[in-house]
């Protein structure tokens, strides 16, 4: 008998010619059966298709064991390839070789029904025989979903830009951080700060449970039953069409979600064009053509189907969720948002499985979906392994990811995907191994960028740079050259960006471009390919900037060079900020414009830009750009100066806005206008505030030229970390009252506490540390901190996780501290010996007033009775509290308490421990209710 090597050395060429044209399935079914290696596989993606089946045959002809591996390999993944092959793999490979894979059992009912037409048309799970014409059909599909979803888009393809990076979705493909997603309503506030919020929630705590793409319809807790209606939402760019692509291509391989006989995905920004009233069957008729013909028999069994549906917040017609539920069934014909909304509520085929993913801006009530989830984009292990793809070279790939992971401003923002995207190619030449002009100033910086605006105006640069010159200049070449070359074309770019972002619109037709004098025909061939994305499906042609930063920081550049007074500036940031329409400007940003004050919030990132487009300006980075010299040039940093100064003095300003001026001085980074604000910030409050690193950064960077001490810092529940109290630490010892409970704080954090206390210049006389879980190792640092201290005269230290050796030093330390007056320890199990020790240091000190019980003090009582009450109706609190386990903790220290004897007191304790089990029991049914 022919051995199976022999076999396929003697067929090798019959067998390259039936599979060379799409080798997808055949070589990722030969790597999970482990005939090729993942780094192998992973390089014949990477080569042309004919060699990658060539070199794969090679390997599997190399011994008897993977020959026969790959014919049973074969067997499996005959139906991607052509009738010959079929007839080959019938004759040469036994049945014993390997089994087919089945697809999901589909149900077929014994009893015909009534009316099989009524119950097909409702969508009813009657149940179908898998025909030949229906795998013949299905086949078809799955080879054509391989080749659309198999390459990522890369929107700097070309011209040397990102030659270095590989585009197929197994190569380049980044796995997300998906998670479950509680809030009770989505936020209107804009999109980056909201998802800052939330990773600050839940992703500092790490108390989230991570959901694979993949697992999105996996049964949820003890349920067998698996998830039917799914609802992904996340923030531009942060990966959502990329993971739906990549499930896409799991189940056309063969490899994920096999429970599905069909799969159809379905965009928003297609169905933008369908004017008339169309029924499912004409729907998926049309788009899915080679399916047309089974199409009938597919939806007789509607549990074997899912329906993908991406970008809901694309879709241009209104949807009605509160509408009494219609009557249609699969051969309906009505308008497209009705056919959309029956489709998700499940009104029409309430058995068929559906994902739909959209922005948080967008509403879909959670009520139509067993599972919502949200994408958080990166962790930080995948923003390691996104450069380390991006780079060919390893070296470089270190290089930049070191870069990033000691900036704090590129840290945050490289968990989103596309921003990681845009820092990787902003930085591919600072970092690349050339050789590197020394006298290069004037056409990149030598540093490689440090703020948000600087890592945007560097891509843009790059991608200018890169088609201007058709990559045949040196790096000598002047910066202002490059610039002018593209003058024309940046500034209509510009214009478009920044009038569309006054009024929200984020998509444009053809004729909205050329109204701008920017040519549809240029998309492709000219830098603007790595600006602006071309949505193009069977029937749609629509434009849109790839992701609303680069609307935004392209709406900042244009007018940063469209303005030439320093009046003109500071009406434009009145306008921006606070609404106030501009009075006499002729600068053309400024005329003919109008703007509702509820959208001021969506223009803060748009202002941080700005803020740095101007130093750039100011510094003579967009010379070539700009048109006519700006008036005063010299006198503008010590104006803005003054109008942020007035901001902080005059205005009440709201938390969100305080923090995005703060923001704004850090984008503009001029000491001179920094050093005239700084003083004139007596008090910040940004209680609630869901903070990252970068705020951080912002709010030292601004309040370090502050000659005086700050009256108050409150950061009280905003998720800092330790990494964002690391970042504040040179400036918390001019702090008289610092507010820092729960904010995910730990031992470290105790330690550089008390680092800040032990210093000279210590000026801190109020330090809230509640919440946070400290430990006794972190406690006995601050002790020792206290011993020579002689500034804090109150300090809580709630829930902090203090046990009995966390007392350990208390008296020998404190009973030395003169100053101190109030020490608040409730909600610790510190032991009998630890409440003996306390009662030693009471009598060594009889001026100090110590609170371990919660029922002890009437005020305390009230304050935590209070505290529940905003927990009831904030539950982002909730979220902040519960992983500290603080409620739990206080029920634990009102039992321990024991009886009252104070009456007015043992009602309040009452009070308090009623409604705190009521709120664990509201939460917890929330939970499973979801």
């Amino acid at each position: 008998m022919t051995s199976a090597q022999q076999l396929l050395r003697s067929q090798r060429d019959l067998l390259l010619n039936w599979t060379c044209e799409h080798p997808a399935p055949l070589l990722r079914w030969l790597r999970d059966a482990e005939v090729l290696s993942s780094a192998h596989y992973l390089s014949l993606l990477e080569s042309s298709s004919s060699n990658a089946v060539a070199q794969a045959l090679e390997t599997v002809c190399a011994t008897e064991q993977s020959s026969q591996k790959f014919l049973q390999v074969l067997r499996d993944v005959q139906d991607y390839y052509c009738r010959d092959l079929q007839v080959w793999v019938e004759r040469h490979c036994s049945n014993d070789t390997g089994s087919k894979p089945k697809h999901a059992p589909v149900k077929v009912e014994e009893k015909k029904p009534k009316s099989s037409l009524v119950k097909l048309f409702k969508g009813k799970n009657r149940g179908f025989t898998v025909t030949a014409e229906v795998t013949v059909s299905i086949s078809a599909h799955k080879t054509t979903l391989l080749k659309r979803t198999e390459q990522l888009k890369c929107y700097s393809e070309g011209e040397g830009v990102a030659s270095n990076s590989a585009s197929h979705i197994e190569i380049r493909y980044t796995d997300l951080f998906v998670t479950e997603d509680y809030d009770l309503m989505d936020s209107n506030q804009h999109e980056y700060f909201d998802l800052a919020s939330r990773r600050a929630r839940i992703y500092v705590h790490q108390a989230c449970k991570r959901i694979r793409p993949s697992h999105l319809l996996s049964p949820q807790g003890t349920s067998a039953r698996p998830m039917k209606r799914v609802k992904v939402k996340g923030i531009a760019g942060i990966g959502k069409s990329v993971a739906v692509q990549r499930l896409v291509y799991e189940w056309a391989i063969g490899k994920n979600m096999r429970e599905f006989t069909c799969v159809f995905d379905l965009r928003f920004r297609e169905l933008n064009l369908i004017e008339a009233p169309v029924s499912l069957l004409e729907l998926l008729g049309d788009r899915f053509r080679y399916l047309k013909t089974v199409l009938t028999d597919l939806l007789t069994s509607p549990s074997s189907l899912l329906f993908i549906l991406d970008g809901l917040d694309e879709f241009k017609f209104p949807l009605n969720w509160d509408s009494p539920d219609k009557d249609i069934d699969v051969g309906s014909k009505v308008p497209v948002s009705e056919l959309m909304v029956a489709l998700i509520k499940g009104s029409l085929l309430p058995e068929a499985s559906l994902i739909l993913t959209t922005r948080p801006s967008t509403e879909a009530p959670k009520r139509f979906f067993q599972r919502c989830c949200v994408v958080l984009g990166f962790e930080e292990d995948q923003v390691k392994e996104y450069t380390t793809k991006f780079y060919k070279d390893s070296s470089i790939a270190g290089k930049v990811y070191d870069y990033i992971l000691n900036n704090d401003n590129l840290f945050v923002l490289s968990f989103i995907p596309l921003y990681c995207y845009i820092i990787c190619t902003a930085m591919a030449e600072f970092f690349s191994s050339g050789p590197q002009d020394v006298d290069d100033s004037k056409s990149l910086e030598l540093n490689p960028p440090r703020t948000v605006s600087e890592v945007y105006f560097c891509y843009l640069f790059t991608a200018v740079k890169h088609h201007a010159l058709r990559g045949s200049a040196e790096r000598s070449t002047p910066r202002s050259e490059v610039l002018s070359l593209a003058k024309q074309q940046l500034t209509n770019l510009g214009k478009l960006a920044y009038e569309n972002l006054l009024k929200k619109k984020i998509m444009f037709t053809r004729a909205n471009l050329e109204s701008y004098g920017v040519k549809p025909a240029d998309v492709q061939s000219t830098f603007l390919c790595h600006i602006l994305q071309p949505l193009k499906e069977e029937t749609v042609e629509m434009f849109s900037f790839f992701h609303l930063t680069v609307q935004e920081h392209l709406a900042a550049l244009y007018c940063a060079i469209s303005l030439f007074s320093q009046e003109d500036i500071i009406q434009a940031l009145d306008f921006w900020c606070f609404g106030v329409q501009p009075s006499s400007s002729t600068a053309v940003p400024l005329q003919n414009i109008d703007l509702n004050m509820d959208k001021l919030e969506s223009l803060q990132m748009f202002t941080r830009f700005f803020m740095g487009m101007l130093r750039a300006r100011l510094a003579g980075q967009l010379d070539g750009l700009v048109l006519q010299p700006m008036e005063q040039e010299n006198n503008i940093p010590a104006r803005l100066g003054l109008w942020f100064h007035d901001q902080f003095k005059h205005r009440k300003l709201e938390n969100q806005t305080a923090l995005n001026l703060l923001h704004c001085l850090m984008e503009f980074h001029m000491d001179e206008a920094t050093s005239i604000v700084a003083p004139e910030i007596k008090r910040l409050n940004l209680f609630k505030m869901k903070l990252s690193v970068v705020d951080c950064a912002a709010m030292h960077y601004v309040l370090q030229f502050s000659p005086h001490k700050l009256q108050e810092l409150n950061l009280g529940y905003s998720n800092i970390g330790n990494r964002g109290l690391n970042r504040l630490g040179p400036i918390l010892h001019r702090c008289e009252s610092l507010f820092l409970r729960y904010n995910c704080l730990d031992r470290q954090a105790a330690i550089l506490g008390s680092t800040v206390l032990k210093s000279n210049q210590c000026q801190v006389k109020k330090l809230f540390m509640c919440g946070n879980n400290l430990g006794p190792e972190g406690v006995l640092e601050l002790w020792n901190a206290l011993e020579h201290n002689s500034t804090v005269e109150e300090l809580y230290l709630d829930i902090t996780g203090i046990t009995e050796r966390g007392t350990e030093n208390i008296v020998n330390c404190l009973s030395k501290n003169t100053v101190l007056k109030t020490l608040t320890i409730v909600g610790n199990d510190i032991g009998e010996v630890g409440r003996k020790r306390l009662k030693q240091l009471e009598q060594c000190r009889p001026g100090l007033r110590i609170i371990t019980n919660f029922a002890d003090d009437l005020g305390l009582l009230q304050a935590y009775l209070d505290w529940v009450d905003e927990i009831q109706a904030d539950r982002d609190q909730m979220e902040s509290v519960k992983n500290a386990d603080a409620l739990q903790s206080v029920l634990k220290g009102l039992q321990v308490a024991g009886k009252v004897e104070k009456e007015e007191n043992a009602e309040k304790a009452t009070e308090l421990q009623t409604k705190i089990l009521e709120l664990l029991k509201s939460s917890t049914d929330l939970t499973e209710g979801r």
